[in-house]
């Protein structure tokens, strides 16, 4: 679960949030907190006359049209709470949001992602959900299986409730396939391996072209000087590899860690999860895949498809949009390749509404969130979605929307609908992890180190748990 939402990934990499940095309070971080504005507000800038005011945080602008929607009918159906809804962008967000820990002026709820989660947790600035009236009506199987345990602490307690969920697929551009002589028909029911890369591997050689205009299935190619990858990458590749190598090494039957979630060994150290490594980067010899550093922060893997200097990229399913109104891109969506297992694999993961623990309104808060997690509300919310909310209900409504608008995302869908899916990594010491795995993996992609190599940086990740 990969690190900027909406524009490129789901995860962005957000700095380690240890607890000097939150509790030193500068003015800068009090300054911060008091000029967040409030860039987006429901039902007009003032409470009515005896209305409780409640304050809720949210960075994705592609969200925004759907929440103010399901609010604004909250607030109809409910008139003695008033909801100011503020959304900032992704860098904004986490420094207001911590800023406002400091100044204890922040937001009564909140988005919150599965990065900062074990964190907000540990420091206390969260507030277990448990006793809060409203929200023990909202059991966890009214969502996508495994997404309230994506939510849940070590402790047992609830801690967010999950507003959405993601999966990744192969997205691609029409236009190019037919110029490689494939139809959308030949993306179908590919299959992968660590060996040989499978009738993936096949596929992306025939999408892959070279500065003559030889293609990567054929004699003559030229690997080292390719003008269109056969996949698209991104300016960065983290620990979790939500978009990139984690449906690889998932259907390998690979894990994480030793528990689906709050492990505390990690598996970088497995044979399964080493030659998937090999395999993915070292598509970059074969010049299927971009080398360490051609692409940067603005050519994403969207970009990327529309000037055609890759085919097709792996994606999450919040980017849908975003590729789809790229002008130029006549956008195709296809299931991932299944691996050793015999079947696809993606990662899912979530976003969650928080409560702060510092709100002294928590039992309103409370009835927002269990609304947005309600039938009427997810509904709402999935007609006007460019995302998958968390419930069958919210989820039909917006695969409905997308096929309205002529485009099946069921490649997306299915991975959940058939249990083809791996939890996003929740554990404790995600900024430590990240730090030390980072190196391993630039590495990797720079060709100076080897899978095997991961051994070392897995002890010292494991270390962090002694």
């Amino acid at each position: 679960m990969s690190i900027q939402r909406p524009s490129t990934s789901r995860t962005a990499r957000p700095g380690p949030l240890s607890r000097r940095r939150l509790l030193q309070g500068s003015a800068a971080l009090a300054a911060g907190a008091a000029g967040a504005g409030t860039l987006a507000s429901c039902g007009g800038a003032q409470a009515p006359a005896g209305a409780t005011e409640i304050d809720y945080w949210l960075w994705d602008a592609l969200q925004l049209p759907a929440y103010s929607a399901a609010i604004d009918l909250f607030m109809e159906q409910n008139p003695d709470i008033f909801v100011r809804v503020t959304q900032l962008g992704w860098g904004d967000y986490w420094t207001k949001l911590t800023a406002s820990f400091v100044a204890e002026a922040g937001p009564d709820a909140f988005a919150d992602h599965l990065a900062r989660f074990p964190e907000f947790v540990s420091l206390g600035v969260v507030a277990p959900l448990d006793g809060l009236g409203p929200l023990d009506d909202v059991p966890a199987e009214q969502f996508q299986e495994g997404l309230q345990q994506l939510w849940t602490g070590e402790d047992g307690k609830r801690y967010g409730i999950p507003k959405d969920y993601d999966t990744i697929a192969i997205l691609y551009d029409k236009n190019m396939l037919t110029e490689a002589g494939l139809t959308p028909e030949d993306l179908e029911g590919l299959d992968w391996n660590p060996e040989d890369g499978g009738t993936f591997e096949q596929i992306l050689a025939r999408l892959t072209v070279d500065a003559n205009g030889v293609r990567g299935d054929e004699d003559g190619f030229d690997a080292g000087e390719v003008v269109c990858h056969g996949m698209g990458g991104s300016d960065g590749i983290d620990y979790v590899g939500q978009t990139a190598w984690s449906p690889f090494a998932f259907s390998t039957g690979w894990t994480f860690t030793d528990e689906e979630t709050w492990g505390r060994r990690f598996n970088y150290d497995d044979e399964r999860f080493i030659a998937t490594i090999d395999w993915f980067f070292g598509l970059v010899d074969k010049g299927f895949f971009p080398p360490f550093g051609k692409f940067g922060e603005s050519s994403p893997k969207q970009a990327q498809l529309q000037a055609g200097s890759s085919a097709l990229a792996l994606d999450g399913s919040w980017m849908i949009s975003t590729y789809a109104n790229m002008d130029g891109l006549d956008l195709g969506i296809a299931p991932l390749p299944s691996g050793p297992i015999g079947h696809p694999m993606s990662m899912f993961n979530g976003l969650g509404d928080s409560i702060s623990a510092q709100s002294e309104k928590k039992e309103e808060a409370a009835r927002l969130i269990a609304f947005l997690a309600s039938d009427e509300a997810q509904r709402v919310i999935g007609e006007r979605a460019p995302f998958f909310p968390a419930t069958d209900v919210g989820t039909k409504a917006a695969v409905d929307s997308f096929a309205a608008e002529g485009l099946d995302v069921t490649p997306f869908t299915d991975r959940v609908a058939n249990g083809e899916t791996g939890l996003y990594p929740l554990v404790e010491n995600s900024a430590s992890i990240m730090s030390i795995m980072q190196t391993a993996f630039d590495q990797r992609w720079m060709g100076q180190i080897e899978g095997a190599d991961f051994v070392s940086f897995n002890d010292r990740v494991n270390a962090l748990f002694e």
